[in-house]
């Protein structure tokens, strides 16, 4: 029999894909595996008899690797489970920084006294009007499971896609994502792209353009970014990862890592997470495991 301990609340979803030569507990000293998402291990005593962490999501900064890797403690993490969820974030972070649909939001709550709101929006919204995504360029910096989704849904949303990925080559890209994405260096797509998706270097974007970070909250200079956005040179920035610089700035829409947070998201970290335990004290395979 097995024990295994969430460190966090994991989906009951994936707790149901348990045999019965598993058993969930509530004393961790006992634990033969951990379920986690979010809390942090690095402080924590390791049990004696722990084999395996699994990881609900696909960022491990709350594990320390090396000391279990030490320990003989096998960490998985599960990578692309919740990708669909941080995509769909993304899309909607591009049409949020091309319309100026929070502003609007805020003026009709504003005026939500005003028996004539309906007449006076059609007097305010022209301070509202954006642009459309139809037609725009958007630049895809990383291709991995994210990046993939993203890239194929912005083209069925009739937009021109340029990727960038150190990890691939053209081919591979035209195979397993789509044959008219052009696979381009990095100057390249950020010289063309309307929209870019994780990218450092600022000063080589074309003007006016919306920078999307979906990906980790120190990707980004703050200054560089604050000094972008009051030039013009960044016409938005959308951010998934608050911080206290990135709440002040104009024209920036902080988002407060939404990303995974969906009940599928959740479900489909916990299934895979699951599995990878199961397939780990069972057989010894080593599913994405990230340290060992």
């Amino acid at each position: 029999m097995y024990k295994i301990y969430c460190l966090n609340n994991i989906s009951p979803e994936g707790l149901a894909l348990l045999t019965d030569n598993y058993e969930v507990i509530e004393n961790i000293d006992e634990a033969d595996a951990i379920l986690v998402r979010s809390a942090d291990m690095h402080e924590m005593e390791v049990p004696a008899n722990l084999k395996a962490v699994a990881r609900a999501g696909a960022g491990v900064n709350n594990i320390p690797l090396d000391k279990f890797a030490e320990a003989g403690i096998a960490v998985f993490n599960t990578p692309g489970a919740n990708a669909n969820a941080v995509k769909e974030l993304v899309l909607a972070g591009m049409l949020l920084a091309s319309r100026d649909i929070i502003g609007g939001v805020a003026w009709v709550r504003d005026n939500a006294d005003d028996e004539n709101v309906g007449k006076a929006a059609e007097k305010a919204k022209k301070q509202f009007a954006g642009g459309e995504i139809l037609g725009k360029t958007l630049g895809v910096i990383g291709l991995g499971a994210i990046g993939k989704l993203v890239a194929q849904s912005a083209e069925a949303l009739g937009m021109k896609v340029i990727g960038y990925d150190p990890a691939m080559d053209e081919i591979t890209v035209h195979e397993q994502i789509s044959p008219t994405v052009e696979f381009a260096d990095l100057p390249k797509v950020l010289k063309e792209s309307d929209f870019i998706t994780n990218a450092d270097t600022i000063a080589q974007m074309k003007d006016g353009v919306v920078f999307l970070n979906f990906s980790r909250d120190v990707l980004v200079d703050d200054a560089a970014m604050a000094e972008a956005l009051a030039s013009g040179k960044v016409a938005a920035y959308v951010t998934d990862f608050a911080n206290p610089a990135v709440v002040k700035m104009e024209r920036a829409i902080v988002i407060p890592h939404l990303g995974a947070s969906t009940a599928e998201a959740e479900d489909n970290c916990a299934k895979m997470a699951v599995e990878e335990i199961m397939a780990y004290l069972e057989r010894g395979e080593k599913i994405h495991c990230v340290n060992m």
